[in-house]
């Protein structure tokens, strides 16, 4: 018994042309590539457009991708002008929020994780980075077998370890004078990574 097929389920079991596909499909230009016309230029300056528009695009999405992996960020500065200044405009900073020598092994068994010195098991926190000379001094410290906690106090830390306008002052003259750590009165001591010390207004007087 033979079974005849009709031609046009046989059609519809046949994948479309490409041709026909592109005859369809909305994107610019791509009917003109895959095209039953036999014009060989024509064709040449379509894949040419095309290709070079793709190029384009794709250049262009690359810089964009790197340009956001490079994080930028933009600053903005507001200038106000003022006549009269209430103290001296003089700031000295540091950088560095404590004093290494200075911390105790209360100071770690507390804040140690938060320091970056230790990690939650109370373990020296990458080791291989700490320098030869300091680690001899941070394993001592951060040994605490049988050591019993005291109370610990943020504000006191900072006060205790942070670093003293008398150890960053080398040397200071103000209108041709010389001035000292004397001079000097804490106006900012927060808990950050900057303590900044500013000459006294009561001190205007003074050099």
């Amino acid at each position: 018994m033979d079974l005849k097929v009709d031609p046009e389920e046989m059609d519809c079991n046949q994948p479309v042309p490409v041709e026909v596909f592109a005859s369809r499909s909305t994107l610019h230009g791509l009917s003109h590539i895959l095209t039953y016309e036999r014009i060989c230029i024509k064709r040449c300056l379509w894949i040419l457009f095309f290709m070079g528009s793709l190029s384009f695009l794709v250049c262009v999405c690359v810089d964009r991708v790197q340009f956001y992996f490079e994080y930028p960020h933009v600053t903005k500065l507001d200038e106000v002008s003022a006549p009269v200044m209430i103290f001296p405009a003089i700031t000295v900073c540091n950088l560095n929020s404590f004093r290494f020598r200075s911390v105790t092994r209360n100071d770690l068994y507390h804040a140690g994780e938060l320091l970056a010195l230790l990690n939650r098991r109370y373990e020296i926190r990458d080791p291989h980075l700490v320098e030869e000379s300091v680690m001899e001094t941070l394993k001592f410290k951060a040994d605490f077998h049988n050591f019993k906690p005291r109370p610990f106090n943020m504000f006191e830390f900072y006060d205790r370890t942070g670093h003293d306008i008398k150890d960053m002052l080398l040397a200071c003259h103000y209108r041709g004078m010389e001035c000292g750590a004397e001079n000097f009165d804490v106006v900012s001591h927060r808990l950050s990574e900057t303590h900044n010390l500013i000459l006294a207004s009561s001190h205007a007087g003074e050099p």
